[in-house]
């Protein structure tokens, strides 16, 4: 989950939107249901396959897909028989963003897990490929970690510039899949990830150069 680049908090009186960020606000505000969620931005998986991917049990991740489901984020998509049962297959309606505004309104009680839902997630991609040996195979990887010290305005400047990075990053991934659909390719898996917070002082930081 991001902040999307290109949203702006709605007007008064727009019921729509409001539908919408509580729909949000309500898919995201449990660990689970977010994990879930971004697995099924990634691929098709059913329950099952879920639960075992998160350690979780199945009675529990279906409740949380059912939550899902009916914050219109997720569909059915297959069902296969397993076992006497029928196992459904599910995939995310839409990649979920939070902008400023839904971020506001999620309760604070909620925020920290989401982000550590996401910080786990970050930590084991890359850990992953470093075991797999393909975060370094590219010469021109991209990896930086600056800290430093800005006012309220420089503050503000870097959250603009990530945003608009973000989405030229998201047009360059819609190209892609325009042109290696075109040629039948299967592309590039990568990961892309980008991060501003407030740390705190009088800590000691050890800098890495950036990599460029």
């Amino acid at each position: 989950m991001a902040p999307d680049p290109k949203s702006k908090s709605a007007p008064a009186g727009d019921s729509s939107r409001e539908i919408v960020d509580q729909k949000v606000i309500k898919a995201l505000a449990h660990p689970v249901r977010a994990r879930a969620l971004a697995i099924l931005n990634e691929r098709v998986a059913s329950p099952n396959e879920i639960a075992k991917e998160l350690g979780q049990s199945v009675g529990h991740v279906s409740y949380h897909i059912n939550v899902l489901k009916k914050c219109e984020c997720i569909e059915l998509v297959d069902t296969a028989p397993r076992r006497g049962a029928v196992e459904h297959y599910y995939r995310a309606t839409s990649r979920v963003f939070i902008d400023d505004e839904a971020w506001r309104r999620l309760p604070a009680s909620v925020r920290p897990s989401l982000t550590a839902t996401l910080l786990q997630d970050l930590v084991e991609d890359a850990g992953g490929a470093l075991d797999a040996g393909t975060f370094d195979a590219r010469e021109d990887r991209h990896l930086a970690w600056t800290p430093m010290i800005v006012d309220e305005q420089g503050w503000g400047d870097i959250n603009e510039a990530l945003a608009a990075l973000l989405a030229r990053v998201l047009e360059i991934q819609a190209a892609s899949g325009e042109r290696l659909t075109a040629a039948g390719e299967p592309g590039v898996q990568v990961s892309v990830a980008s991060m501003a917070y407030e740390t705190p002082a009088g800590g000691d930081r050890h800098v890495a150069p950036p990599k460029d």
